[in-house]
Protein backbone atom coordinates (compact mmCIF):
# COMPACT_ATOMS: atom_id res chain seq x y z
CA UNK A 1 0.00 0.00 0.00
CA UNK A 2 1.49 3.43 -0.44
CA UNK A 3 2.00 5.75 2.44
CA UNK A 4 -0.92 8.04 1.47
CA UNK A 5 -3.28 5.02 2.62
CA UNK A 6 -1.84 3.81 5.66
CA UNK A 7 -0.62 6.11 7.68
CA UNK A 8 -2.82 5.05 10.54
CA UNK A 9 -1.97 1.31 10.47
CA UNK A 10 0.55 -0.86 12.66
CA UNK A 11 1.25 -3.05 9.44
CA UNK A 12 -0.07 -4.47 6.12
CA UNK A 13 -3.91 -5.28 6.24
CA UNK A 14 -3.63 -8.27 4.27
CA UNK A 15 -1.46 -9.68 7.06
CA UNK A 16 -3.45 -7.80 10.34
CA UNK A 17 -6.73 -9.04 9.28
CA UNK A 18 -5.85 -12.86 7.72
CA UNK A 19 -7.10 -15.82 10.00
CA UNK A 20 -3.77 -17.42 11.43
CA UNK A 21 -3.53 -20.66 12.80
CA UNK A 22 -5.71 -21.32 15.92
CA UNK A 23 -7.98 -18.27 14.78
CA UNK A 24 -11.24 -18.13 16.84
CA UNK A 25 -14.05 -16.48 16.01
CA UNK A 26 -15.84 -16.38 19.35
CA UNK A 27 -12.48 -14.30 20.68
CA UNK A 28 -12.16 -11.33 17.94
CA UNK A 29 -14.15 -8.41 19.63
CA UNK A 30 -16.52 -6.64 17.02
CA UNK A 31 -15.83 -3.56 18.24
CA UNK A 32 -12.40 -3.72 17.62
CA UNK A 33 -10.08 -1.86 15.10
CA UNK A 34 -7.42 -4.70 14.66
CA UNK A 35 -4.08 -3.24 13.55
CA UNK A 36 -5.76 0.62 12.85
CA UNK A 37 -4.12 3.58 15.14
CA UNK A 38 -6.60 6.19 14.05
CA UNK A 39 -10.16 6.76 15.40
CA UNK A 40 -13.36 8.08 13.06
CA UNK A 41 -12.11 10.99 11.59
CA UNK A 42 -8.85 9.62 10.53
CA UNK A 43 -10.46 6.95 8.97
CA UNK A 44 -12.47 8.71 6.73
CA UNK A 45 -9.79 10.68 5.68
CA UNK A 46 -7.88 7.38 5.12
CA UNK A 47 -11.27 6.16 3.10
CA UNK A 48 -11.13 9.61 0.91
CA UNK A 49 -7.64 9.01 -0.01
CA UNK A 50 -7.81 5.36 -0.35
CA UNK A 51 -10.72 5.77 -3.00
CA UNK A 52 -8.40 7.95 -5.47
CA UNK A 53 -5.92 5.08 -5.13
CA UNK A 54 -8.81 2.41 -5.61
CA UNK A 55 -9.99 4.53 -8.51
CA UNK A 56 -6.64 4.69 -10.72
CA UNK A 57 -6.06 1.05 -9.99
CA UNK A 58 -8.91 -0.22 -10.70
CA UNK A 59 -8.88 2.08 -14.14
CA UNK A 60 -5.56 0.76 -15.09
CA UNK A 61 -6.65 -2.50 -15.06
CA UNK A 62 -10.05 -2.23 -16.66
CA UNK A 63 -7.76 -0.18 -19.70
CA UNK A 64 -4.83 -2.81 -19.78
CA UNK A 65 -7.72 -5.17 -20.26
CA UNK A 66 -9.29 -3.24 -23.02
CA UNK A 67 -6.59 -3.02 -25.20
CA UNK A 68 -4.26 -5.75 -24.34
CA UNK A 69 -4.18 -9.54 -23.73
CA UNK A 70 -4.75 -10.05 -19.69
CA UNK A 71 -5.91 -12.62 -16.97
CA UNK A 72 -5.86 -10.71 -14.09
CA UNK A 73 -9.11 -9.70 -12.19
CA UNK A 74 -10.43 -9.27 -8.63
CA UNK A 75 -13.33 -10.72 -6.71
CA UNK A 76 -13.84 -9.81 -3.53
CA UNK A 77 -16.03 -12.09 -1.59
CA UNK A 78 -18.41 -10.41 1.17
CA UNK A 79 -20.10 -12.98 3.18
CA UNK A 80 -21.97 -11.69 7.00
CA UNK A 81 -24.78 -11.68 9.58
CA UNK A 82 -27.88 -9.59 7.77
CA UNK A 83 -27.33 -6.05 8.62
CA UNK A 84 -23.16 -6.32 9.01
CA UNK A 85 -22.50 -3.79 6.46
CA UNK A 86 -21.96 -5.31 2.90
CA UNK A 87 -24.40 -2.63 1.00
CA UNK A 88 -22.16 0.43 3.14
CA UNK A 89 -18.93 -1.85 1.65
CA UNK A 90 -20.45 -1.51 -1.86
CA UNK A 91 -21.70 1.68 -1.46
CA UNK A 92 -18.75 3.58 0.24
CA UNK A 93 -15.94 1.26 -0.86
CA UNK A 94 -16.61 -0.33 -4.12
CA UNK A 95 -18.64 2.95 -5.71
CA UNK A 96 -15.70 4.66 -5.57
CA UNK A 97 -14.23 3.33 -8.66
CA UNK A 98 -15.96 3.21 -12.35
CA UNK A 99 -19.05 1.24 -12.29
CA UNK A 100 -18.02 -0.06 -15.91
CA UNK A 101 -15.33 -1.94 -14.38
CA UNK A 102 -17.44 -3.50 -11.76
CA UNK A 103 -19.32 -6.61 -11.82
CA UNK A 104 -21.50 -7.38 -8.57
CA UNK A 105 -23.44 -10.88 -8.09
CA UNK A 106 -25.97 -10.68 -5.32
CA UNK A 107 -26.58 -14.24 -4.88
CA UNK A 108 -30.31 -15.09 -3.83
CA UNK A 109 -32.09 -18.35 -2.76
CA UNK A 110 -31.52 -20.63 -5.57
CA UNK A 111 -33.66 -20.93 -8.84
CA UNK A 112 -34.94 -24.59 -9.53
CA UNK A 113 -32.58 -24.56 -12.45
CA UNK A 114 -29.51 -23.62 -10.26
CA UNK A 115 -30.79 -26.62 -7.94
CA UNK A 116 -30.94 -28.85 -10.60
CA UNK A 117 -26.64 -28.52 -11.12
CA UNK A 118 -23.80 -28.40 -9.01
CA UNK A 119 -23.61 -25.94 -6.10
CA UNK A 120 -20.80 -24.01 -7.90
CA UNK A 121 -22.47 -24.36 -11.68
CA UNK A 122 -24.49 -20.33 -10.97
CA UNK A 123 -21.33 -19.14 -9.41
CA UNK A 124 -18.76 -20.09 -12.10
CA UNK A 125 -21.12 -18.31 -14.25
CA UNK A 126 -20.30 -14.56 -12.46
CA UNK A 127 -17.00 -14.51 -12.22
CA UNK A 128 -15.47 -11.48 -13.19
CA UNK A 129 -14.40 -10.76 -16.51
CA UNK A 130 -10.16 -10.10 -17.10
CA UNK A 131 -9.97 -6.58 -16.35
CA UNK A 132 -12.89 -6.08 -13.55
CA UNK A 133 -13.75 -6.50 -10.30
CA UNK A 134 -16.15 -8.92 -9.20
CA UNK A 135 -18.41 -8.49 -6.33
CA UNK A 136 -20.26 -11.37 -4.38
CA UNK A 137 -22.86 -9.93 -1.95
CA UNK A 138 -23.08 -13.55 -0.40
CA UNK A 139 -21.68 -16.33 -2.31
CA UNK A 140 -20.83 -20.27 -2.71
CA UNK A 141 -20.10 -19.93 1.23
CA UNK A 142 -24.33 -19.85 1.60
CA UNK A 143 -24.06 -23.45 0.78
CA UNK A 144 -21.59 -24.53 3.46
CA UNK A 145 -23.34 -21.98 6.06
CA UNK A 146 -27.01 -21.64 5.64
CA UNK A 147 -27.30 -25.35 4.57
CA UNK A 148 -25.26 -26.40 7.22
CA UNK A 149 -27.75 -24.59 10.38
CA UNK A 150 -31.02 -24.68 8.71
CA UNK A 151 -29.85 -28.90 7.43
CA UNK A 152 -30.76 -28.37 3.49
CA UNK A 153 -27.86 -30.32 2.74
CA UNK A 154 -26.33 -33.68 4.53
CA UNK A 155 -23.60 -33.52 6.50
CA UNK A 156 -21.80 -36.37 3.95
CA UNK A 157 -22.59 -32.98 1.17
CA UNK A 158 -22.06 -30.18 3.59
CA UNK A 159 -17.67 -31.89 4.02
CA UNK A 160 -17.89 -32.56 0.17
CA UNK A 161 -18.51 -28.45 -0.48
CA UNK A 162 -15.61 -27.64 1.75
CA UNK A 163 -13.15 -29.21 -0.63
CA UNK A 164 -15.12 -28.32 -3.65
CA UNK A 165 -14.84 -24.89 -2.41
CA UNK A 166 -11.11 -24.73 -2.01
CA UNK A 167 -10.65 -26.54 -5.30
CA UNK A 168 -12.64 -24.04 -7.44
CA UNK A 169 -10.92 -21.12 -5.30
CA UNK A 170 -7.31 -22.27 -6.30
CA UNK A 171 -8.57 -22.99 -10.40
CA UNK A 172 -9.89 -19.70 -10.30
CA UNK A 173 -6.65 -17.88 -8.62
CA UNK A 174 -4.38 -19.92 -10.97
CA UNK A 175 -6.86 -18.54 -13.90
CA UNK A 176 -5.30 -14.85 -12.52
CA UNK A 177 -8.27 -13.60 -10.37
CA UNK A 178 -6.71 -12.68 -7.02
CA UNK A 179 -9.93 -13.33 -4.56
CA UNK A 180 -10.34 -11.47 -1.48
CA UNK A 181 -12.46 -13.08 0.63
CA UNK A 182 -13.75 -11.23 3.46
CA UNK A 183 -16.53 -12.21 6.96
CA UNK A 184 -17.90 -8.90 8.12
CA UNK A 185 -17.91 -10.06 11.98
CA UNK A 186 -20.73 -7.95 14.16
CA UNK A 187 -21.92 -8.92 17.54
CA UNK A 188 -25.55 -10.00 18.16
CA UNK A 189 -26.71 -7.06 20.19
CA UNK A 190 -25.35 -4.32 17.42
CA UNK A 191 -27.24 -6.30 15.10
CA UNK A 192 -30.30 -5.85 17.07
CA UNK A 193 -29.63 -2.86 16.98
CA UNK A 194 -29.03 -2.05 13.23
CA UNK A 195 -32.48 -4.31 12.77
CA UNK A 196 -34.37 -1.86 15.45
CA UNK A 197 -33.23 1.34 13.49
CA UNK A 198 -34.48 0.00 10.45
CA UNK A 199 -38.05 -0.63 11.69
CA UNK A 200 -38.23 2.79 13.29
CA UNK A 201 -37.53 4.40 10.10
CA UNK A 202 -40.27 4.00 7.13
CA UNK A 203 -37.26 4.53 4.69
CA UNK A 204 -35.19 1.42 5.79
CA UNK A 205 -38.97 -0.52 6.01
CA UNK A 206 -37.41 -1.89 2.70
CA UNK A 207 -34.28 -3.12 4.15
CA UNK A 208 -35.96 -5.25 6.86
CA UNK A 209 -36.87 -8.91 6.25
CA UNK A 210 -38.90 -10.64 9.44
CA UNK A 211 -37.31 -13.64 8.52
CA UNK A 212 -34.16 -11.96 9.96
CA UNK A 213 -35.19 -12.59 13.56
CA UNK A 214 -36.01 -16.06 12.66
CA UNK A 215 -31.90 -16.18 11.80
CA UNK A 216 -31.46 -14.33 14.75
CA UNK A 217 -32.51 -17.10 16.69
CA UNK A 218 -29.78 -19.79 15.34
CA UNK A 219 -26.87 -17.07 16.01
CA UNK A 220 -24.89 -19.92 17.55
CA UNK A 221 -25.51 -22.08 14.99
CA UNK A 222 -24.00 -19.55 12.49
CA UNK A 223 -21.39 -19.17 14.56
CA UNK A 224 -20.17 -22.30 14.47
CA UNK A 225 -20.98 -23.11 11.08
CA UNK A 226 -18.63 -19.82 10.23
CA UNK A 227 -15.56 -21.02 12.17
CA UNK A 228 -15.84 -24.11 10.65
CA UNK A 229 -16.41 -22.78 6.82
CA UNK A 230 -13.37 -20.70 7.54
CA UNK A 231 -11.04 -23.30 9.13
CA UNK A 232 -11.78 -25.23 5.88
CA UNK A 233 -11.41 -22.78 3.85
CA UNK A 234 -8.87 -20.28 4.39
CA UNK A 235 -6.19 -21.42 1.94
CA UNK A 236 -2.93 -19.79 0.83
CA UNK A 237 -4.60 -19.35 -2.78
CA UNK A 238 -7.87 -17.20 -1.06
CA UNK A 239 -7.38 -16.46 2.66
CA UNK A 240 -10.32 -15.47 4.74
CA UNK A 241 -9.98 -11.90 6.51
CA UNK A 242 -12.49 -11.38 9.14
CA UNK A 243 -12.99 -7.57 10.41
CA UNK A 244 -14.77 -6.56 13.40
CA UNK A 245 -17.97 -4.54 11.61
CA UNK A 246 -19.39 -2.85 14.98
CA UNK A 247 -17.74 -0.01 13.69
CA UNK A 248 -19.13 0.70 10.15
CA UNK A 249 -16.00 2.84 9.20
CA UNK A 250 -13.61 0.83 10.73
CA UNK A 251 -15.19 -2.04 8.42
CA UNK A 252 -14.83 -0.37 5.33
CA UNK A 253 -11.01 1.02 5.56
CA UNK A 254 -9.71 -2.12 6.36
CA UNK A 255 -11.96 -4.16 3.09
CA UNK A 256 -10.50 -1.06 1.05
CA UNK A 257 -7.46 -1.57 2.29
CA UNK A 258 -7.54 -5.22 0.82
CA UNK A 259 -8.67 -4.27 -2.23
CA UNK A 260 -5.31 -1.73 -2.58
CA UNK A 261 -3.57 -4.33 -1.51
CA UNK A 262 -4.79 -6.57 -4.23
CA UNK A 263 -4.70 -4.61 -7.39
CA UNK A 264 -0.88 -3.26 -6.11
CA UNK A 265 -0.02 -6.65 -6.12
CA UNK A 266 -0.98 -6.99 -10.02
CA UNK A 267 0.21 -3.52 -10.46
CA UNK A 268 -1.60 -2.99 -13.73
CA UNK A 269 0.29 -0.35 -15.90
CA UNK A 270 -1.22 1.86 -18.39
CA UNK A 271 -1.67 0.48 -21.94
CA UNK A 272 0.73 2.16 -24.61
CA UNK A 273 -0.63 3.71 -27.09
CA UNK A 274 -1.08 1.78 -30.49
CA UNK A 275 -0.40 4.43 -32.84
CA UNK A 276 2.15 7.36 -33.94
CA UNK A 277 1.14 9.83 -30.53
CA UNK A 278 2.77 12.68 -32.59
CA UNK A 279 1.30 12.05 -36.00
CA UNK A 280 -1.85 11.90 -34.57
CA UNK A 281 -1.44 15.33 -32.95
CA UNK A 282 -0.37 16.92 -36.11
CA UNK A 283 -3.68 14.80 -37.91
CA UNK A 284 -5.92 16.61 -35.29
CA UNK A 285 -4.95 20.21 -35.25
CA UNK A 286 -4.90 19.96 -39.03
CA UNK A 287 -8.14 19.03 -39.15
Amino acid sequence: MTAESQKYWTGDPSELLRVGEGFRLDELDPESTPGYEGGKSKGAEDLTSGAAELDELQERLFARSRTEVTDASVLLVLQAMDSAGKGGIIRHVVGSVDPQGVELAAFKKPSEEELAHDFLWRIRKRLPEPGFIGVFDRSHYEDVLIARVRGFAPPEEIERRYDAINDFEKKTTDAGTRVVKVMLHISSDEQKSRLMRRLERPDKHWKYNPGDVDERLLWPKYMEAYQIAIERTSTDAAPWHVIPANRKWFARVAVQALLLAALEEINPKWPLATFDVEAEKARLAAS
